[in-house]
């Protein structure tokens, strides 16, 4: 059969269904008019207001890794608007979270952990708490 011969026999058994199901005809006619109705008087009993324009600051995806991507989170948790464009909408920038706090705590513990290592005077104390063991053990 051709298209428009099977689309004609669909639309006629289509209307013969529907001309026998009032009941439901008239809901699915009704149904989606009271939506569009409920829609209609939501946009009337509250107008649009006009606001500025917003830019939003920037946050990191996950491939940008793992540090970037937390302060992105943990930074903009409340998702501010600002009027003027933010330091990390520039291309290239990956985030403007210099100063935040989760930055100044993984730059602290970085120093933390660099300096444990660097520093012998850890290494000192424990010589000294060797020997005094030692001299301990042999005078008791």
């Amino acid at each position: 059969m051709a298209f428009w011969t099977q689309l004609g026999l669909l639309l006629w058994k289509n209307f013969t269904y529907r001309r026998r199901q009032t009941f439901q005809l008239l809901i699915e006619v009704a149904w989606p008019l009271f939506i569009f109705f409920i829609l209609i008087s939501v946009r009337l009993s509250y107008p649009p207001y006009e606001q500025h324009e917003c830019h939003f600051p920037n946050k990191a995806m996950p491939s940008a890794g793992t540090l970037p991507w937390i302060q992105g989170i943990i930074c903009n948790a409340n998702n501010p608007c600002f009027r003027y464009p933010t330091p990390g909408e520039s291309p290239g920038i990956v985030g403007n979270f210099n100063a935040s706090i989760v930055s100044r705590l993984f730059s602290d513990v970085k120093r933390l952990l660099l300096y444990s290592q660097q520093d012998t005077s850890i290494k000192d104390v424990q010589k000294v708490l060797g020997k005094l063991r030692k001299l301990g053990n042999s005078s008791g």
